[in-house]
């Protein structure tokens, strides 16, 4: 077991676009901080799921890529220099008589802090496997859970399934670029943005109420897929050269789930100032639950700066509310 015997102010858990955003902010406070992420790199869902998908709901920035942001975001989070541990996947928390966490992980470093943010979105991502016998065959060839890159979709035929915004978003991007693109939903109706799901029923081929039934093709590779109407019955066959699903992905808290947290659908439930029930910590991005909670990155680049006033106020209830603008701030005036 390594000790670690340096205390911080905070520990943000997540190195997400909002524990990174949260790291930055933290800086502006000048408070000892600290990122932990349990994988081998920074930027969350956006780095393992979307790289190369492309933002558009982030004020100021027309369009971004997902690798992009996470770029920007790892250098705006340097900026003060906060210590940043990858592999750190918590497991256990305990409180010292002093009221200091001791968070341990599950190759037992020991790490300390005043107060926790947890900006840890759904926990370790995993994405909801296709539901057909044989289809991990395909893994190691053109069945796909995700789009690294665009190119190698070029002038193929691809077959997505799902009705997500990421299937959406998905399907507007390959169009440009494949071949052709057809869409397969088991409901008529998609859960993606209104204006994008349009796009995409002008740029691709949508069928719906569907469902993918078989698999057929050689070696690891997919030739045909087979979609079956889920009222009817009637059976299609599609040419595929890539298949992608998009069935949304499965979350794992792990040890934090332990620690006693109140949760509501999955996520940690807080108040306005993203306090959880355990005094000294605090939650924000996809990890958070509250009334009225606006499920886009914008907002959680706003509650992560609200979760660390809220934990300056815990360790120093004299403080200011918040941080001083950056225009004013001595880091940037030279």
């Amino acid at each position: 077991m390594k000790l670690e015997n340096e205390r911080y102010d905070v520990t943000i858990i997540g190195g997400g676009p909002i524990g990174l955003f949260t790291a930055f902010y933290s800086g502006m406070r000048n408070l000892k901080t600290k990122v932990l992420e349990s994988s081998g790199g920074l930027g969350g869902k956006i780095t393992m799921f979307y790289p190369e998908k492309k933002l558009r709901d982030i004020g100021g920035i027309r369009e971004i890529t997902g690798r992009r942001l996470v770029r920007e975001l790892i250098g705006q989070a340097g900026t003060f220099s906060p210590t940043i541990l990858c592999k750190q996947h918590i497991s256990d928390l305990g409180r010292r008589a002093d009221g200091v966490f001791r968070l341990k992980t599950e190759t037992g470093n020991i790490h300390l802090t005043k107060t926790i943010i947890l900006t840890v979105g759904a926990g370790i991502f995993k994405p909801i496997k296709l539901g057909i016998a044989g289809a991990e065959r395909f893994e190691s060839g053109n069945l796909h859970y995700t789009v690294h890159e665009l190119e190698p979709f070029r002038n193929k035929r691809v077959v997505i399934s799902g009705g997500g915004n990421t299937a959406v978003d998905w399907a507007v991007e390959l169009a440009s670029i494949a071949q052709s693109v057809a869409v397969v939903h088991r409901r008529e109706e998609f859960s993606g943005h209104e204006r994008q799901a349009e796009r995409m029923k002008q740029m691709a081929d949508v069928y719906t109420p569907y469902c993918m039934t078989e698999l057929i093709g050689n070696d690891n590779t997919i030739k045909r897929v087979a979609i079956k109407h889920s009222d009817t019955g009637e059976v299609k066959w599609l040419e595929a050269d890539e298949v992608v699903v998009s069935h949304g992905i499965r979350g794992d808290y792990g040890g934090i789930s332990k620690w006693g947290l109140e949760l509501a659908d999955e996520r940690i439930q807080v108040n306005g100032a993203m306090e959880t029930n355990i005094p000294g910590i605090y939650a924000a991005g996809d990890a958070a639950i509250y009334p009225h909670k606006l499920k886009l990155i914008a907002g959680g680049f706003a509650e992560g700066p609200v979760a660390l006033n809220s934990a300056v106020r815990f360790m120093f209830p004299d403080a200011g509310p918040m941080a001083m603008y950056s225009t004013h701030h001595q880091a940037f005036l030279k």
